[in-house]
């Protein structure tokens, strides 16, 4: 019998997940199948359950449902519990919903194994307080960078994040204005200015020598973060797409207990 898995959102016509999943799929010999579902903004845990009682063994979530997903959950990961947001859900067999947040592994693996760009020991800058920063701050954090700084536009959200992880490494948070004067080895960002063709508030000189600069989006072409960072003394520029497709693997390891070959992914999906 053919296994069915999902990702589930408000849109998702765009999403990349079925494809990457189904290469996942091909490669490893999995007998599975993986869709896409439209839930309504209002029917996501409507939607799960009509999957689950069809017979669905697990579910990627993404925007704007990681929060409700996280609360649907009876069991949580250490990473899904400290984020609050889960985008891995597992049925289990005796009927637990198992959530996960397989997004933050999914960067330092994109980091740290296909930019080979260690986090050990660096000086990090997370740009942005929001789901995105909070999914990925525990596996940073776990990395032991020397420090890890949050920077937001209202720094109070900032300072909350250094007051929910301080127990886990030597986080800060505040406002853009506290970077002036400051390098750090990888800057990351986290926020959506992006997906508007803004651009956060950094101030000159935050790219220290050989710095790397890292786009949680993806897209044609660069974002205005990584234009800005190429023009600020950024030795390494690189988007989300790895993280993509990082994070999709780490879903697939725990659905299926076997890990996929993710370069032959991304490099099926870079632009041409």
């Amino acid at each position: 019998m053919t296994d069915r898995y999902a990702v589930v959102g408000n849109p998702i016509a765009h999403s990349k997940s079925p494809l990457i999943h189904a290469e996942f799929a091909r490669q490893t010999g999995q007998n599975m199948a993986y869709a896409a579902l439209l839930a309504p903004l209002d029917g996501f845990a409507a939607t799960v359950g009509t999957f689950r009682t069809e017979g669905g063994k697990g579910l990627n979530v993404t925007v704007p449902f990681k929060q409700e997903a996280w609360r649907l959950a009876t069991r949580l990961t250490d990473r899904a519990r400290m984020a609050e947001a889960a985008n891995t859900l597992k049925f289990e067999p005796d009927g637990a919903i198992l959530a996960d947040n397989t997004d933050g592994a999914g960067l330092v693996r994109d980091i740290g194994e296909n930019l080979g760009a260690g986090i050990e020991g660096r000086r990090v800058l997370l740009l942005g307080a929001g789901g995105a920063a909070r999914g990925v701050l525990l596996p940073l954090l776990l990395r032991e960078p020397a420090q890890l700084a949050i920077a937001n536009r209202t720094p109070e959200k900032a300072v909350a994040l250094e007051r929910h992880f301080a127990a886990h490494g030597p986080v800060e948070g505040g406002d853009y204005a506290r970077l002036a004067g400051r390098q750090f080895d990888i800057v990351i960002n986290a926020t959506s200015s992006s997906l508007s063709d803004a651009l956060p508030p950094l101030p000159p000189g935050v790219f220290a020598p050989g710095a790397l600069a890292y786009d949680m989006m993806y897209g044609k072409g660069l974002t205005p973060f990584l234009q800005f960072a190429r023009g600020n003394g950024a030795a390494r520029l690189a988007d989300g797409l790895g993280m993509l497709v990082e994070q999709a693997a780490e879903s697939f390891f725990l659905w299926r207990g076997v890990r996929p070959q993710t370069r032959p992914v991304i490099d099926m999906l870079l632009p041409c």
